[in-house]
């Protein structure tokens, strides 16, 4: 009796907060989703940039009979998303058990493919005409030689009930033979101003304060990157309350940009002792010769000086930005740029 009496007490205490609580706890759920997740668009309406790929998805999904796809292109700029949508259209309530999502990053190797995909792709599904259980690879580019070989005759041997989706961000490490089985779709990078609409809409859900540098910080640092600009926003607007740039790059940790177009402006002038003195305050601040000639790059981009002088200054950044990735990591190397520049300046 006493240990039925412990049991019962026991299923007790695990049925009561289910019930009670269940209100608060989804509640409380979506109000700690990053906002990447809470803000993923559920429809093709709601994806941002691509406008003419989403537009090609948006008719396979009206007439039902999609082709094997690939989606190539930069992170964060809605590959994933834009899969998940496509089969959430074509297959409606019945999402949840007709659609197999993988990430070949982690499941890459081919027991994968003869496992895990093998039987989904075998499992019988009742579905209308036309309709297809879905497999969605991400990363697909991260697969083994051999899972892939695997996986282009499991292509052709369940065509008749199954479509595979793979996402990745370098098409040529796809095997051939895959790629000439599915419609090949790239994606670019997004706009700045597509990216900078989508945070001010967040923004105003969300009750974030901000100012216009805070949000061009944000644009800066996430150079066409979705995701990175709503964790960038995120991280700022929770770890200070405000965004503005000097918050969002305290976050973000990069060289300020003003700091660089210091650095060059002196270069323009061919003033090397000044241009010195800026890379060595930097270079005390911890920022590794990656970090530095990644924004000098991006910096330079937008100054405001002569086209052709800027198109010689993007060389000799190109030319040591080489340098550095194949181990020339010292503060030398970019001294010698700095020289290069304030010499080109002079000369003109």
């Amino acid at each position: 009796m006493a240990a039925d009496e412990i049991v019962n007490e026991s299923m007790d205490v695990d049925e009561v907060p289910s019930t009670s609580n269940e209100k608060t706890t989804k509640v409380g759920k979506n109000s700690t989703l990053p906002w990447i997740e809470k803000y993923r668009p559920q429809v093709f309406s709601d994806i941002v940039g691509n406008e003419d790929t989403v537009a090609r998805l948006a008719i396979f999904a009206q007439h039902g009979n999609a082709p094997n796809i690939i989606i190539a292109g930069p992170p964060g700029v809605g590959k994933t998303t834009t899969i998940l949508c496509l089969a959430r259209i074509l297959l409606g309530p019945a999402f949840k058990d007709t659609v197999l999502e993988l990430n070949a990053s982690n499941d890459r190797g081919i027991d994968v493919v003869r496992n895990k995909i093998k039987l989904f792709a075998q499992k019988k599904v009742n579905l209308p005409q036309g309709k297809h259980k879905i497999i969605i690879l991400d990363e697909a580019d991260s697969m083994t030689e051999g899972a892939q070989q695997a996986l282009r005759r499991t292509m052709e041997i369940y065509s008749n009930t199954t479509r595979f989706a793979l996402a990745c961000n370098n098409s040529e490490k796809i095997i051939e033979p895959i790629q000439s089985r599915c419609a090949m779709l790239r994606y670019g990078k997004l706009s700045d101003a597509q990216v900078l609409a989508k945070i001010i809409d967040v923004c105003a859900k969300e009750n974030v304060s901000y100012t216009d540098d805070g949000l061009e910080a944000i644009i800066f640092t996430a150079q066409g990157d979705m995701r990175q600009a709503l964790n960038n926003l995120q991280s700022t607007c929770n770890g200070f309350g405000h965004v503005n740039s000097e918050n969002v790059f305290k976050v973000c940790d990069e060289p300020h940009p003003l700091l660089i177009k210091e650095m060059l402006e002196f270069c323009t002038q061919g003033d090397i002792s000044k241009a010195y003195g800026s890379l060595q305050h930097l270079w005390k601040m911890g920022y590794s010769s990656d970090d530095l000639i990644s924004n000098i790059f991006r910096v330079c981009k937008n100054l405001n000086i002569d086209e052709d002088k800027k198109l010689e200054y993007i060389k000799e950044i190109g030319v040591t930005h080489l340098g550095i990735v194949n181990g020339n990591t010292s503060l030398l190397q970019l001294n010698s740029l700095l020289a290069r520049l304030c010499r080109l300046s002079l000369k003109k």
